[in-house]
């Protein structure tokens, strides 16, 4: 066999199945209910055509829910799986769906006791969609069949054709991967998943992200400096939480025309930060400038002032510049 289920009858679980296929508690969806889905590892069931109407389903390992009565199975893929499609309706295209399907005869009407890599075939009309899956059965791949498509007209073009719906699932505890779709909830607070660009936590009523995203915030420049000194890019701020404590982070880099001299008393801003952007406390930091190291004074008032040294040229970095806020 290449497509086995743990505990489905008639046969029962060989030791073999159970090395294969993944046990233990996984990822809870309900109170007795778990969030099927692939497990992450490699490149798991991935689908590549093999044909102008023949899809493969590559190995991997997977857990399908069934209704709440009839429980999650683990399944295991231990050798691609090749599947032809259908040809194509004469006037409509239509979404045939790659699933992973377990029968079980104490459950269903279908009065079988197998689990199998198929294809359920969508509804042709004139806006495709997807077709509706039974319990027990996990969407993996969708594929879009042209109207006329068969092997005589030259059959599908997979690089367009296949779209993933691999949705993946974790143990207990364990941060769900990224697959598609991110609209699902959460199960309990404190659940984690990967967001595609970092960690959201479920706090009961929504996904959180762990660290929000920060605008940064461009300043204006007092008469004399211009951005982009030593090609820094153009200075801005933007206030992060760092373990509950708030941060002030710089960027960017101020030049001026006479050597040595900074403009404006070296103070470059046009006007002071708003007050949530100020530190309690001054806060006196090195920074990169021209010719020498300098120092950058972050006052209370939410004022910048460059103290200047001998050999200072025409530029100043604050590029890297971070601080906290609190006293």
């Amino acid at each position: 066999m290449t497509v086995r289920a743990g505990w489905l009858l008639p046969t029962g679980q060989t030791r073999e199945d159970t090395r294969l296929v993944p046990l233990g508690t996984m990822a809870p969806e309900t109170a007795m209910t778990s969030r099927d889905g692939v497990i992450a590892g490699g490149d798991a069931l991935a689908a590549t055509g093999a044909g102008t109407m023949q899809v493969q389903i590559s190995t991997g390992r997977a857990l399908v829910q069934g209704t709440a009565a009839q429980g999650a199975y683990p399944v295991a893929v231990t050798s691609p799986e090749t599947l032809t499609i259908t040809d194509g309706n004469a006037q409509y295209t239509r979404i045939d769906s790659v699933v992973l399907k377990v029968y079980d005869g104490l459950y269903d009407v279908e009065e079988r006791t197998a689990v199998a890599v198929e294809i359920v075939q969508g509804p042709a009309q004139a806006t495709p969609a997807p077709p509706n899956l039974p319990p027990a059965t996990l969407r993996l791949w969708d594929i879009t069949v042209p109207a006329g498509a068969s092997a005589g007209t030259g059959g599908i073009t997979w690089s367009s054709a296949l779209a993933d719906r691999r949705r993946y699932t974790a143990s207990y505890g364990g941060i769900i991967p990224r697959g598609w779709g991110l609209s699902f909830a959460g199960a309990y607070p404190g659940q984690y998943r990967d967001n595609g660009s970092g960690l959201d936590r479920w706090d009961g009523a929504g996904w959180q992200p762990l660290e929000p995203s920060v605008d940064w915030t461009a300043v204006s420049l007092a008469s004399g400096y211009t951005n982009n000194g030593n090609a820094q890019g153009n200075v801005r701020y933007r206030k992060i939480t760092i373990a509950g404590v708030p941060h002030m982070q710089w960027r960017g880099g101020v030049s001026w025309t006479a050597s040595g001299s900074p403009p404006n008393s070296a103070y470059p801003l046009t006007a002071a930060v708003p007050a949530a952007f100020r530190p309690a406390r001054l806060v006196s930091v090195p920074i990169a400038a021209g010719g020498v190291d300098i120092k950058a004074d972050f006052q209370t008032g939410g004022l910048l002032r460059l103290i200047t040294s001998a050999g200072l040229t025409t530029w100043a970095s604050l590029t890297g510049v971070q601080y906290p806020l609190d006293a």
